[in-house]
């Protein structure tokens, strides 16, 4: 997620609710608290009804897939080793992949998605150890499409849609242009769901809630937190799908995966949730986590993983 130097200002103005900032006199003659951070508990590897988990996903905004890599995140994604990776905002076009990644032998069938009019620019990928049965680029419609925002994967059972969702931007110049996607994109899943369940996961650019980010009320006029957007959230949900995390955790506290560069906002965890894994409701009885790995450096996001049983 991007935003403007004043937007960003903002989304890191909770951190003076944590009184972390040292050298400053406590209001009220209160000593400074310490920030308060995300523990992400053990992985829960069996769902409600009593299945293991056979299938492992992994999403993460990369921030930049080049720089990315020069920060060792494959290490990391190895450690992990997910059965599929989905990554989001890779800002590189296909042909200048570093190697690196193109010839990772653990995930044989690879996917791309890049902007048609600007490199350097949003950008999705999927990465699979067992190969789909089909894979499709974008929404079937032009104006969604030339972005290269969504890669959407058919397996057996489901159907994995990996998506970096349109900022609405500074000064939100293009709330109106995320409006017309909520609707398009919530039509699209809705028909792949007809056919089959689905996982959708990435940057969906939107904190749900108010307990999705530090500073609900600083961020109300932000990209990422308009009632519009959440709206749309909201919408989608009702749709027929889960936010699985609040699913299992919902009233869970500051566990954010995207933090602001500026103003030590990550080490102070004044972050928004903008990561999600979204599912069918067919695929809720088969929901063993939904995790924050919000310990992992390499970007202005963590990655986060799905371990359900299919």
């Amino acid at each position: 997620m991007k935003r403007g130097k004043k937007a960003e200002e903002a989304a890191a103005e909770g951190e003076n609710d944590t009184g972390s900032a040292p050298g400053k006199k406590a209001k009220k003659a209160k000593e400074p608290e310490a920030p308060v951070l995300y523990d992400d508990p053990p992985d829960k590897m069996t769902s409600k009804d009593g299945r293991n988990a056979n299938m492992k996903i992994t999403s993460w905004n990369v921030d930049g897939l080049r720089a990315w890599v020069k920060k060792k995140g494959l290490d990391w994604v190895r450690e992990e080793a997910p059965d599929v990776l989905c990554l989001q905002e890779t800002k590189c076009s296909e042909k200048n992949l570093p190697a690196d990644i193109t010839s990772m032998p653990e995930y044989p069938h690879k996917y791309w998605a890049g902007s048609d009019e600007k490199e350097g620019y949003s950008g999705v990928a999927m990465l699979c150890k067992t190969e789909p049965l089909k894979v499709t680029y974008g929404i079937g419609k032009e104006e969604h499409d030339k972005e290269g925002r969504v890669i959407t994967a058919e397996f057996p059972t489901f159907f994995l849609v990996t998506a970096y969702i349109p900022n609405a931007s500074r000064g939100l110049v293009r709330l109106d242009y995320r409006k017309t996607w909520d609707i398009d994109f919530r039509a699209y899943l809705s028909d792949l769901d007809k056919q089959k369940p689905l996982v959708l996961c990435g940057d969906l650019n939107v904190a749900h809630q108010e307990i999705d980010l530090k500073n609900p009320k600083g961020n109300k006029k932000n990209a990422g937190f308009t009632p519009e957007e959440r709206e749309g959230f909201s919408q989608l949900l009702a749709a027929g799908f889960t936010d699985s995390f609040r699913e299992l955790y919902p009233e869970q506290t500051n566990a954010y995966t995207f933090w602001t560069y500026m103003m030590n906002a990550r080490s102070k965890n004044v972050g928004w949730r903008l990561d999600y894994f979204v599912l069918s409701s067919a695929l809720l009885p088969g929901l063993c986590d939904s995790k924050i790995r919000n310990k992992v450096m390499g970007s202005d996001h963590c990655p986060i993983t799905l371990h359900i049983a299919l």
